[in-house]
């Protein structure tokens, strides 16, 4: 069993503030001994050893909205016109891409078709192709006027949504969904701004087909998913036990209530990434500040900061991942969320880095053993060439990342960072 030893580190182990200076066992896929000083593991314990130069030893990255089926469209539609071979390979490429970002575990929100999450998970699990551990998701279930159908009277779209309406299609999709094997099911609770006809504040889906998907789900052992922006959606998820609650930016004090008494079983993740690039940098991407305001992505910003402040105070458990795969959030920024968090959240460089790693961690089912750097846990590593405390931008692209370890095998390995990728990156 191959044994490398990670010398001259800098620790942060996803657990305390500060990081410390130190050295890691890693033997096969675990961590077999973390020490708090240098020169402390006896250097005939492993076959192989790595000089970290005083870089910065983090756990692995988890995306916690991940869709890596979301190949740079503009319109949800789009998706509906990629043929299906072509776009299991254009995932299977955002695969690779988000492993070689330091995303080492993704929990995919929802696949844009279905099955294609699932291939790519066993494609990945069984070492065809390169990328992170995953948990796949189904596509978004949606009612009719809901987020993810774009029908018309007069031609038939399609894009990520599967359409059920009624308690029955929502048990007969939900069943669907688990004979294809999927970890984990996505439903639309609320709508969208990008939605015309079902604005964010609508809640589209009644507490009957709620109530009917989650209960096969769970009966199936998956995990459920909601996209949930309205107060009302917030609360049904809430009550009708889903898993992971996307969004939440209208909250009102009793939504926020029900979430605190659920935040030891329950995740919430905001997805800001694509609220962000809309307002912040939207002209840059051709999206004007006009057509911002016209579909009030700036009240929605405001709604966000300040129900994530609250969630915060409340020590709710929150995931980074903010839609990323749109034409205005390209795949690859994804580590932008934990900047997002510290300069309009009002978390410590600290807190966003455990949101983007321990728990992160927790809502993929491996607290205690990923996430984090202790003696057991599962060798997923990241050696940055730069201090994400100080600078959480070191993180997004992958230019500062000098090892990437997932399960005890380097994806990157720093023995082979040549000078000339040096001078790249700087």
């Amino acid at each position: 069993m191959t044994a490398i030893l990670l010398r001259n580190v800098t620790i942060w182990d996803g657990e305390s503030d500060a990081p410390y200076p130190g050295e890691v066992l890693v033997q096969g896929n675990r961590i077999k001994a973390v020490a708090q000083s240098r020169n402390e593991i006896a250097a005939e314990a492993a076959s192989e050893t790595i000089d970290g130069e005083g870089m910065f030893l983090m756990p692995g990255m988890v995306e916690g909205h991940c869709h890596p089926s979301f190949v740079g469209i503009s319109t949800n539609a789009e998706l509906g016109r990629i043929p299906p071979e072509k776009h299991t390979l254009l995932t299977a490429a955002n695969a690779k891409l988000l492993l070689d970002h330091g995303f080492t575990s993704i929990f995919e929100a929802a696949s844009a078709k279905p099955m294609i999450g699932v291939t790519i998970r066993d494609a990945i699990n069984a070492g065809l192709i390169p990328g992170p551990r995953m948990r796949a998701a189904s596509p978004e279930v949606t009612t009719t006027a809901g987020l993810g159908d774009e029908r018309r009277r007069h031609i038939n779209e399609e894009s990520f949504g599967l359409v059920a309406d009624g308690p029955v299609e929502m048990r007969r999709v939900a069943r669907e969904c688990a004979r294809d094997g999927v970890d984990n099911l996505k439903i639309n609770i609320s709508g969208d701004e990008f939605v015309s006809h079902a604005r964010a504040e609508i809640t589209t889906l009644e507490d009957d087909e709620l109530q009917a998907f989650v209960s096969v789900a769970h009966n199936f052992g998956k995990m459920v998913a909601a996209h949930a922006r309205s107060s009302k959606s917030v609360k049904m998820a809430v009550r009708h036990k889903v898993d992971c609650i996307y969004h939440c930016d209208f909250a009102d004090e009793e939504a926020l209530d029900l979430l605190e008494s659920v935040k030891d079983t329950s995740f919430v993740g905001p997805a800001f990434g694509l609220v962000h690039n809309c307002t912040i940098e939207g002209e840059s991407y051709g999206f004007s500040r006009e057509l911002a305001e016209s579909m009030h992505l700036f009240r929605k910003f405001d709604a966000t900061c300040a129900t994530y402040h609250e969630i915060r105070r409340r020590g709710i458990r929150v995931v980074v991942g903010g839609d990323y795969g749109f034409s205005i959030t390209p795949m690859g920024q994804n580590a932008r969320d934990i900047g997002h968090f510290v300069k309009y959240f009002g978390y410590s460089p600290a807190e966003a880095l455990r949101c983007a790693t321990k728990t992160g961690a927790e809502l993929m089912g491996h607290a205690g053993e990923l996430g984090i750097i202790r003696e057991g846990a599962l060798a997923d590593l990241l050696l940055v060439d730069g201090n994400p405390l100080a600078d959480q931008s070191v993180l997004v692209g992958p230019t500062r990342f000098r090892m990437i370890m997932k399960d005890g095998q380097l994806h990157l390995d720093p023995r082979k960072f040549t000078r000339r990728q040096q001078v790249a990156a700087e």
